[in-house]
């Protein structure tokens, strides 16, 4: 079986930067993903624009060119594939990792493929930049499980003159609603909270405000979702119980890292805020050998690691890394 020198579980920006920056060190890298190049981009609303400008989304120290002032989801794709042939990354797209044995200079990573069948891999080192868009946050309320029920929003031709219930108060949820309102839908924004949340992109807060305000975007704040049904969503506030008519459900309440398989490696997690245990300086973990990258270091406060400064956490792992070779990294 061939070792490599380092072993990057997802595929994502900050995946890839791991892998550019290993590279560039001389050393041998593998990335490992359980879905597309970038899937988690792959799956953003199709006509999602980026927060950011450009020159913030680079890894590789490659430019990201685009036609307006911030890069869409196609333009990010299509950047990132670019970038990953200019370095000639080693991938292993659609490989589910099951489980990683061994410890430090010995790992063997354990997948699964398409067609169930199992690979193993040998790597000295695992940095784990598997993000978090993959597994939602529960609403844990009857009816979530429906076919209806959605915790991610792509486009909305579908929903033109229908029923929309779309709860959450931040980004995503504002976003979805503003799209679904110019395309014809009757949206209903539910949230729990007072009002929207502080984060919102400066551009697109007074546009859902005033959308809320000329009543184009129905809005219900303070109020909680008891159960969604077939064709209803049931929700309470203050002036009681009330059914919404609901064709679609999206349920953007926010994501979460896979924090089992990351304790299954042996890190620990504070139990409250679910961060790791690491080295601040080489993001190694508790556990020798196992490096942490991107969103997955923020535990539960995902919104404070973006692409913006999760990909600098490759640099970090292989420049702590790279002294090391000549003590037996590379031997």
């Amino acid at each position: 079986m061939e070792t490599y020198d380092i072993i990057c579980i997802g595929a994502g920006p900050t995946g890839l930067a791991c892998a550019i920056e290993a590279r560039r060190a001389g050393m041998r890298p593998l990335v490992i993903d359980k879905g597309c190049l970038c899937n988690s981009i792959y799956h953003y609303p199709v006509n999602m624009v980026f927060f950011t400008t450009p020159e913030l989304l680079e890894i590789g120290d490659l430019p990201l060119v685009c036609a307006a002032e911030k890069p869409t989801r196609v333009e990010a794709l299509k950047y990132y594939r670019k970038v990953t042939e200019h370095y000639a990354l080693e991938l292993r797209l659609f490989e589910l990792v099951l489980r990683v044995e061994g410890s430090d200079g010995r790992f063997t990573v354990v997948t699964r493929t398409e067609k169930g069948i199992e690979q193993k891999y040998q790597g000295k080192k695992i940095a784990l930049a598997s993000g978090y868009y993959d597994l939602p946050n529960p609403l844990n309320i009857p009816g979530e499980e429906l076919p209806h029920v959605s915790h991610y929003y792509s486009e909305p031709h579908e929903y033109w003159n229908q029923d929309v219930v779309v709860i959450g108060g931040r980004n995503s949820a504002a976003e979805a609603a503003l799209d679904l309102f110019r395309n014809g839908a009757k949206v209903t924004l539910v949230h729990r909270d007072t009002q929207l949340g502080s984060t919102i992109k400066y551009w697109v807060r007074p546009d859902i405000e005033n959308r809320i305000k000329a009543g184009q975007v129905k809005a219900l704040f303070q109020t909680h979702v008891k159960q969604i049904t077939r064709d209803e969503v049931i929700v309470a506030n203050g002036s009681g119980e009330k059914r919404l008519p609901a064709r679609q459900v999206f349920a953007l309440t926010g994501y979460h890292p896979d924090f089992t398989f990351i304790e299954s490696l042996g890190v620990h997690l504070d139990p409250e805020t679910r961060k790791p245990a690491l080295d601040p300086n080489t993001l190694e973990s508790n556990v020798p050998g196992v490096h942490l990258a991107g969103v997955v270091i923020g535990g539960r406060h995902t919104s404070e690691i973006f692409i913006e400064n999760g990909r600098f956490h490759g640099k970090q792992i292989i420049k702590g890394l790279a002294g090391k070779l000549q003590g037996g990294v590379r031997g």
